[in-house]
């Protein structure tokens, strides 16, 4: 099935003291990480509010902006050509085209997210989401009730265990702190 696949690159990186998506870890920037986790993809893009010119991907900003992470989600929804969008933040560099190949395998007409639960903890910036949650998340932003939490909720979601899939521990891992990238 064809997906399209949103990289999110428009939060401030405040506790990591610098951009996030620019920082080299092994060689590369973290959107590199993710970018190749995503390879599988139909089309990929970025949503950032500032340019990438290092990557040559389509540059999108949020279309209800300074809204966090669901900003840049409905920006994905409203500008994917396909159904499913594969949503990743540009700070997840242990992301694997394994791990968004087996999420594939559970979509199911009958649902609008496929998301993975890890530590007692949904991951909604490494999921995929239905063009069908579009009206939601906009009658949210308008409302300024912004839980990913909550929406996800209200909608027809597959939640799937992260100890199921038998991939690495540190997969889902997100860097916050330089400090974060020095233990791996």
């Amino acid at each position: 099935m064809d997906f399209s696949a949103a990289i999110l690159a428009g939060g401030h990186s405040s506790r990591f003291g610098r951009d996030k998506a620019l920082y080299p870890y092994a060689g590369k920037p973290l959107l590199s990480w993710v970018a190749e986790s995503l390879t599988d993809a139909a089309e990929l893009f970025i949503i950032a509010n500032k340019a990438y010119p290092a990557f040559d991907f389509p540059l999108y900003s949020d279309i209800i902006p300074a809204q966090g992470p669901l900003s840049g989600i409905h920006a994905g929804l409203s500008y994917s050509k396909q159904d499913w969008l594969a949503v990743a933040a540009c700070d997840m560099p242990f992301l694997t085209r394994s791990y968004w190949q087996l999420l594939m395998t559970t979509i199911s007409s009958d649902k609008q997210i496929v998301i993975v639960e890890h530590k007692g903890r949904l991951e909604p910036l490494a999921a995929y989401y239905h063009k069908s949650c579009l009206a939601l998340f906009e009658a949210n932003l308008n409302q300024q009730q912004l839980s990913l939490q909550t929406i996800i909720r209200e909608l027809k979601t597959t939640v799937i265990p992260f100890e199921t899939l038998g991939l690495e521990s540190k997969t889902l891992a997100n860097i916050n702190y330089l400090e974060d990238l020095q233990t791996e």
